[in-house]
C-alpha cells in the first residue's frame, strides 16, 4: 500500500523516536501548564518561590506578572489617540517604554532615554530638540546619569514620542522601572590622556545585550551598571549596583600583567551605601558576561515581597558577598579571577573641574570643551546651537557627562577660541565658579510628586548667594534632592541637602525646607555623608551654606585640605561649634 514505510524509513523513525526519549530524560519532566516558560521564566520562578516561602508579592509583581508592559505597547497607543491618561497599574507599566506620568505635579509625561556612555551624534542631538518643540516642552535636562530626559509630553503624543526616539537610533526601552537603567562610562572615553582603556565599546555592548534580551527586564527593582576607564572625569561607578572600575594589573602577582576592571557591588548611596570592592578582576574581554552573570543571579535571589529592600545591596547583605560571588560562579561555569590589592598599581586621580572648560586631548591639537550648564536644562535652541558647534568645530559628537553638562570634543586647537565664542554666543559658557561647577539638582517639586522642594531653582539661589559674599578657591560639590530617593546623590556630595517640609509654627503650617549633610565624597574620597542639621527652611538655606563654606576656610589645615578632608578631622559637635561661630 501508498501508506506503508520502507524498511529505511521504519529504523529513521525509530531513531528519531529514541532520541527524542533520551532528549526528554536530560531535560526532565516535561512542563506543565503551571510551569513558567519563555523568557519570562526566570521572573515568574523567582516570584513563585517568594509565595511559597509565605510571601505576598508587592504590587509591582503583580502588576508585572498580569501583563508584561511590553506586551501592552497596542493600549499605549490606544489610550494617546484618546489623549487619556495611564491607569495606576500603565503608569508603571509605560515606565518600560521611558515614559513617566507625572500628576499631579503636571498632567504630562517625562521621557527618559537611554544613551550608552552618554555619547550621541550632533544630528540626534538636533533631532531630540525638534521632538521636544514637536512633542513636548521645548526643553531637555541632562541627568546625572549622563542621559537625558524630554518633560512636558501630553499623552497624545507619548507614542509619537517614543517612535521619534527610535526613529533618531536612539532608545527609550527600559529607561524605568524594574530594569537596568542606562549604562554610563567615561565621558571622555577614547580622548582622554590619562584613561587606561576606552569604555565606549563596553557600554555599547552592554547596551544592546540588555535591549535584546526580554529576560533581562522586570528585575525586582531597578539597577545600576556603570564602566569606569580611569579618565579625568569621575564616573561615580561606586554609587552603582555593579562598578567596573578600570586598573593595571603589575607584573610579579601570579597574574598576566595588563588591563583588567576592578568588581565592586551594592552601590546605593539614597540608603547610604558605595559601592564595596570584592577582590574580583575581570579581563575587558569578560565584562559583558560577568554582568549578566551578576544580574541573572540577582533577578532570581532579589525580594519580590518587600520593595523597599528589593535592590542588590539588599541581596548582599542578606547572603554575604562570598555566598553571592559564588551563585556567580556557578552561573558562569568558572571561577572568577581575583587579585592582591599589592598586584594593583595606583591609579590616576580626577580633575573635579575637567567637565567644565577647554581640555588637550590624547588626539595631538585637539581638544575637548567643558560647557557649564544652569543645572542640566537646555532650551531647544541651545540645543541645536550646540550641535552646530559639534558640527562646524568639532568631531560631531555630544558627550554627557553625572554631572549634567556635556562635552564638545575634538576641536582643533586653531578653533578653540571661536567655538568658545558660539558658545557664549547662546547665552552658555565654558566656565563656572567652583560652586557652580559642581552645583547638582534634580527635577524637585516641579517635575516631580516625590520631591519636597524646589530644587533647582533653591540650587541656583545658594549658587548665587555664595559667589556674592565667598570667594572659593577650590572644588565644591553642592548636592540637592527633593526626596530619599536621591537622584541627586546628596549623600555624595561635599554639602547634601534633601528636600523636607519644614515646621514653622505649632498649627502645623509647612515651608520647603531641607536637612543638610555634610562630608560625601566619592573615588579615592569616597564616602556616605553625615547629617549636620536639620529642618533648614529653604529661605535661610543659602546663608547656612556660606557659613559652612565660611567655617571651611577659616579652619582648614592647609590651603590644600579638601572640604571632604577637613569635615573628616571633626565630630559632628565640633563642625556645628565652627559652622556657629560664622554664623554671628
Amino acid at each position: 500500500m501508498a501508506g506503508d514505510f520502507t524498511a529505511e524509513q521504519k529504523r529513521y523513525l525509530e531513531g528519531f523516536a529514541s532520541g527524542f526519549q533520551a532528549s526528554r530524560a536530560t531535560r526532565g519532566p516535561a512542563p506543565t501548564k503551571d510551569t513558567p516558560i519563555g523568557p519570562d521564566a526566570i521572573h515568574l520562578e523567582a516570584q513563585d518561590r517568594a509565595v511559597a516561602r509565605g510571601g505576598k508579592l508587592n504590587d509591582q509583581e503583580k502588576i508585572k506578572r498580569e501583563e508584561h508592559p511590553f506586551d501592552a505597547y497596542a493600549r499605549l497607543a490606544t489610550r494617546a489617540k484618546r489623549n487619556e491618561p495611564p491607569k495606576v497599574a500603565d503608569n508603571f507599566r509605560w515606565r518600560y517604554h521611558g515614559l513617566f506620568y507625572v500628576a499631579p505635579t503636571q498632567s504630562s509625561y517625562m521621557c527618559r532615554l537611554r544613551i550608552p556612555n552618554g555619547c550621541l551624534t550632533h544630528w540626534q542631538f538636533t533631532g531630540l530638540a525638534d521632538l521636544a518643540d514637536r512633542h513636548g516642552g521645548g526643553y531637555l535636562h541632562v541627568t546625572t546619569r549622563a542621559n537625558l530626559q524630554i518633560r512636558e509630553i501630553e499623552p497624545k503624543n507619548a507614542v509619537a514620542m517614543i517612535e521619534g526616539v527610535q526613529s533618531l537610533g536612539l532608545w527609550t526601552r527600559g529607561a524605568g522601572a524594574d530594569n537596568i537603567r542606562n549604562i554610563t562610562g567615561t565621558p571622555t572615553a577614547g580622548i582622554d590622556r590619562q584613561e587606561l582603556i576606552d569604555t565606549r565599546p563596553l557600554a555599547r555592548a552592554l547596551h544592546f545585550h540588555i535591549l535584546n534580551d526580554r529576560s533581562l527586564f522586570g528585575l525586582p527593582r531597578k539597577f545600576n551598571i556603570a564602566f569606569d576607564g580611569a579618565g579625568c572625569i569621575a564616573v561615580l561607578e561606586d554609587t552603582n549596583d555593579v562598578a567596573f572600575r578600570a586598573v593595571e594589573i603589575v607584573d610579579g602577582h601570579g597574574l598576566e600583567p595588563g588591563i583588567y576592571f576592578r568588581l565592586a557591588l551594592g552601590g546605593i548611596t539614597g540608603h547610604k551605601d558605595l559601592a564595596r570592592e570584592t577582590g574580583v578582576i575581570a579581563r575587558p574581554d569578560e565584562a559583558i558576561e560577568i554582568a549578566d552573570a551578576i544580574v541573572r543571579v540577582f533577578i532570581a535571589t532579589g525580594d519580590r515581597v518587600n520593595r523597599a529592600e528589593a535592590r542588590l545591596k539588599y541581596v548582599l547583605d542578606r547572603l554575604g558577598f562570598e555566598k553571592f560571588l559564588t551563585l556567580v560562579e556557578e552561573r558562569l561555569g568558572r571561577a572568577l579571577l581575583r587579585a592582591p590589592a599589592a598586584a594593583i598599581a595606583p591609579r590616576p586621580g580626577f580633575d573635579r573641574h575637567a567637565h567644565i572648560g577647554v581640555h588637550a586631548q590624547k588626539q595631538v591639537e585637539k581638544n575637548w570643551l567643558g560647557v557649564a550648564l544652569k543645572l542640566g536644562r537646555l532650551t531647544s535652541d541651545n540645543v541645536r546651537g550646540l550641535a552646530n558647534i559639534a558640527r562646524a568645530f568639532g568631531d560631531g559628537d555630544i558627550r554627557l557627562t553625572v554631572w549634567q553638562n556635556l562635552l564638545i570634543s575634538g576641536v582643533p586647537d586653531s578653533r578653540v577660541d571661536e567655538a568658545v565664542a558660539q558658545i557664549e554666543a547662546l547665552g552658555l559658557s565654558t566656565k563656572a565658579s567652583p560652586i557652580r561647577a559642581g552645583l547638582v539638582a534634580c527635577t524637585g517639586n516641579v517635575g516631580c510628586r516625590f520631591a519636597a522642594a524646589d530644587t533647582k531653582r533653591h540650587a541656583d539661589e545658594i549658587a548665587a548667594h555664595c559667589e556674592k559674599q565667598i570667594a572659593i578657591d577650590t572644588p565644591i560639590n553642592l548636592h540637592l534632592t527633593g526626596c530619599r530617593h536621591s537622584c541627586a546623590q546628596h549623600y555624595i556630595g561635599d554639602i547634601g541637602l534633601i528636600g523636607a517640609r519644614v515646621a514653622i509654627n505649632d498649627e502645623g503650617d509647612t515651608v520647603e525646607g531641607y536637612h543638610m549633610v555634610v562630608g560625601g565624597g566619592f573615588g579615592a574620597e569616597g564616602a556616605i555623608a553625615r547629617e549636620l542639621f536639620e529642618n533648614v527652611a529653604a529661605e535661610d538655606a543659602p546663608r547656612k551654606v556660606e557659613g559652612i563654606l565660611r567655617a571651611y576656610l577659616a579652619h582648614r589645615a592647609t590651603a590644600e585640605e579638601s572640604f571632604a578632608a577637613f569635615t573628616r578631622r571633626h565630630d559632628l559637635e565640633t563642625l556645628k561649634r565652627l559652622f556657629a561661630e560664622t554664623e554671628k
